[in-house]
This record gives C-alpha cells, sequence and structure tokens, in this order.
C-alpha cells in the first residue's frame, strides 16, 4: 500500500526538483522517488573493480576476518 509523507522543501529546493521533473517529464513525487531509491542502491554497491581490488588486498581481507570473528565474539567495545 502506498504511503503519503509531508516533505518540507524551502521554496528554492521546490523549483530546483520541479524543474527537474519537468525536464523528464514526471511528476515531482515521481521524481523524487525515482532519484533517492536511485541513490540508495548505487550507495550500496560496489563497482566491479573496486571489489576485485578488496578481494585481492590479503591483508584487508584478514583484518576483515578477525574483525568479523571478533563481532561475533561479542569481543571489544563500542566506540561512538
Amino acid at each position: 500500500m502506498a504511503k503519503v509523507i509531508t516533505l518540507r522543501l524551502s521554496e528554492e529546493e521546490y523549483e530546483r526538483i520541479s524543474a527537474a521533473a519537468e525536464v523528464e517529464h514526471r511528476p515531482i513525487s515521481n521524481f523524487i522517488t525515482t532519484r533517492v531509491i536511485k541513490d540508495i542502491e548505487e550507495s550500496y554497491d560496489v563497482d566491479p573493480i573496486e571489489m576485485a581490488q578488496i578481494k585481492s588486498d590479503k591483508n584487508l581481507i584478514g583484518k576483515l576476518k578477525i574483525g568479523h570473528r571478533d563481532a561475533k565474539e561479542m569481543k571489544g567495545r563500542f566506540v561512538e
């Protein structure tokens, strides 16, 4: 079921978003939703080249494994 939210924008923000949505011939709500979802997906995806670099870094992989093991065993402390 669709949800309705209230979004507070400055006049300048509204004008910029409205203009961009108009260029793409889309309603503002669709424009905002599409852009937010795209940003979320891109922030969680890793570029294949970057992933290859991460996987080839044996030192990093070792530290990640130690960190993962320590987290599972509840070792360490929370740092703010």
